[in-house]
């Protein structure tokens, strides 16, 4: 699609406008004069198509300015881990600016971050121990690439500075995390980006190029398709390898255990640093507060957001090993590198209050005992003939849509546009789920709901689904 803006970047392209009197079309006009949305295409709005206006949240739902209620299937952007409206978390916010409103973390400190950088070292896995605070995932990325190299030079590595990462995957928007990024029509426009970006392929079990009847043993496969960029690369040359434990772009990339076994074997095999991005999967996505708890390995370093703060306020975090920490625990050196607003103290306040939400109230567990309940439900659209394929982890899913079951033939380009952006997108919308569908890979539509989702919100979600399904397969597309 070259430099065109894909499908994925928007939930709607917009609500036909039935009334001017409603409050959404004036708050639609006055955005369209001045304010500029994100990853959205702007032209496909205009007086007869509303941008949606979100105004109010409670619970798993929110509600749009004309008053229609949606259920958030996407917890906002994977952010809204609890759901919408708890006073309690305000409450804890408002406390925090009665106290002190801000101070930087450059040489200063204060209490709500080193409570908190001590809350996340007891729930990481291993000895990551050391909390660097951003204010969100992509900044998480770009400390992450930029500590790798400098932590490799210090130890007289001077060549080591490339990054390996998935195709498909997308790690942030930042020129550095673009790099790592794998995805062609975000980079192409802001290009050249910074050196040395690898690529390896995504673990897309369903489309295995080999394996394909042996899901461990494809696993390894994969795992290996980075030790051989590595050497073929040079292993002096490589200095980190960014993974997310499941792979967001594409739809729910969700690897063996002997993938990550395995990569692990391999980075400290040839002294490569391994990033697990965690962004999303995080703080209860997969079922575990970390990936590495699911599935059993300890990265050098963690980078994370959104839900830290149950999408209450702005904070991402780099968590980094000891090992890796430790030199630069000494003399006058220092890692040169923040923001300002990292570790803002009400944000931290948040994070700690929705830390403690998540444990006291068994979130993570409810997550772990509704997963497999939400994984048969989407199998049970398979009987739909545009199904082709479900994966993912804990409450973050993803269906892959296709023209035919058996082939697994796919949509692609204006095919795919009628079939995503045409129907199936303003078809869930309209029937009040908030959901994505992405176009990054194969077209897929992502499920990501609050993490206090019950079973009966998962049998909405996947009754919705089945009558729009069903109304695409009938398409002529």
């Amino acid at each position: 699609m070259g430099d065109q803006v894909t499908l994925h970047e928007t939930i709607t392209d917009g609500i036909t406008v039935t009334d001017e009197r409603h409050a959404s079309h004036n708050y639609s006009e006055r955005a369209r004069r001045n304010l500029w949305l994100q990853m959205s295409r702007m032209g496909a709005y205009n007086e007869h198509n509303e941008i949606p206006i979100m105004v109010r949240g409670e619970g798993t739902r929110v509600y749009d300015a004309n008053g229609t209620e949606y259920f958030d299937g996407l917890s906002g952007l994977f952010t809204n881990a609890l759901g919408h409206g708890r006073t309690d978390i305000g409450e804890a916010a408002a406390k925090q600016i009665g106290e002190l409103a801000f101070f930087p973390l450059w040489t200063y400190a204060h209490p709500r971050a080193i409570e908190l950088a001590e809350r996340l070292a007891s729930l990481t896995p291993g000895d990551l121990n050391r909390v660097f605070f951003t204010t969100g995932g992509g900044e998480a990325n770009e400390s992450a690439w930029k500590l790798a190299r400098q932590y490799h030079k210090m130890r007289g590595d001077l060549d080591r500075y490339k990054v390996i990462s998935r195709d498909v995957a997308y790690h942030g928007t930042t020129l550095g995390a673009l790099t790592i990024t794998s995805l062609e029509a975000y980079r192409k426009p802001f290009e050249p980006l910074v050196p040395g970006a690898v690529k390896v392929p995504a673990v897309n079990f369903y489309r295995a190029e080999q394996h394909g009847d042996d899901f461990e043993a494809f696993g390894l496969w994969q795992a290996h398709q980075i030790e051989e960029a590595i050497l073929r690369e040079g292993p002096e040359t490589i200095a980190a390898v960014f993974l997310e434990p499941v792979q967001n772009a594409g739809g729910c990339f969700a690897p063996p255990q002997s993938y990550w076994k395995e990569v692990r074997e391999i980075c400290t095999r040839y002294g490569v640093l391994l990033v697990s991005d965690e962004v999303i999967c995080a703080f209860g996505r997969i079922g575990t507060w970390f990936g590495g708890q699911k599935y059993d390995y300890v990265p050098d370093i963690i980078t994370c957001a959104k839900g830290i703060t149950a999408g209450y306020a702005p904070l991402g975090a780099m968590i980094v090993s000891d090992r890796i920490a430790e030199p630069f625990l000494h003399d006058d050196v220092a890692f040169f590198h923040g923001f300002t607003w990292a570790g803002h103290p009400s944000s931290c306040a948040v994070a700690l209050k929705a830390l403690e939400i998540l444990e006291n109230e068994k979130v993570i567990e409810n997550v772990r005992a509704n997963q497999e309940y939400f994984h048969q439900s989407l199998e049970a659209l398979k009987d739909i003939p545009i199904v082709g394929d479900v994966r993912g982890a804990g409450y973050f899913w993803g269906i892959e849509l296709v023209k035919d079951q058996v082939t697994k033939e796919t949509w692609a380009g204006d095919d795919a546009e009628r079939l995503l952006r045409g129907y199936v997108s303003p078809e869930v919308f309209r029937r009040g789920l908030i959901c994505r569908s992405d176009d990054r890979g194969d077209p897929v539509v992502q499920l990501a709901p609050p993490l206090i989702s019950t079973r009966e919100d998962i049998d909405f979600i996947a009754g919705v689904l089945r009558e729009v399904f069903t109304g695409a397969s009938k398409l002529n597309i």
